[in-house]
């Protein structure tokens, strides 16, 4: 079946290109909506900043089936107890595609062995990234899966922009009530 609009339009950007780095505008954008974000000059430096958020928050039932992000912290001196309960953890590691910088968003997809369930069902979200996943728009963000997965996008993209929040009652904002109530992103520097 063909896929409508199949071609992109050369229309000027409706947003005009960050002045900043992409990492500080993502940085600022993320943390206004509550998100908790760190950068990492390297895996080492990350490995340091889990643990010692582990410690603190007392946290000992990791939920994380990514191969790759398991391998990166053991090598990195901090392997993983395998925990697969994840109606029950403590917390959840995930990859991400990509990071939207000009709205502070980690874009999911049902193709990373996290798939978008991880990021949703556990109390708190930890996301690790690295700066090549960083782009400024949603338009580049979809621009690059297309080119990633040409005609095999994947069935479910997702954007998780900060804790989950609504404020259908009362308009009062409530947090962390279809989703976690926390969410972390590490930005490793490459």
């Amino acid at each position: 079946m063909p896929v409508p609009f199949s071609t992109h339009t050369e229309t000027p950007s409706l947003f005009q290109p960050s002045r900043k780095e992409l990492e500080i505008e993502f940085a600022e954008h993320f943390t206004s909506l509550q998100g908790r974000f760190s950068f990492c000059a390297n895996q080492q430096e990350l490995t340091e900043q889990l643990s010692q958020l582990f410690t603190n928050r007392k946290w000992e039932k990791i939920y994380c089936i990514d191969a790759q992000i398991q391998d990166m912290l053991t090598k990195s001196g901090m392997p993983l107890k395998p925990y697969n309960d994840l109606a029950s953890c403590d917390a959840s590691i995930t990859g991400c595609e990509l990071l939207v910088a000009r709205t502070g968003s980690i874009f999911l997809s049902n193709a990373t062995s996290s798939g978008r369930t991880t990021s949703v069902y556990a109390p708190i979200h930890i996301c690790i990234a690295h700066t090549s996943q960083l782009v400024y728009s949603l338009e580049d963000a979809l621009l690059n899966l297309t080119n990633k997965y040409g005609n095999q996008l994947p069935s479910v993209l997702s954007l998780a922009t900060g804790p989950s929040r609504t404020a259908d009652i009362e308009k009062t904002l409530v947090v962390g009530v279809h989703g976690p109530k926390e969410v972390y992103c590490f930005l490793i520097d490459e």
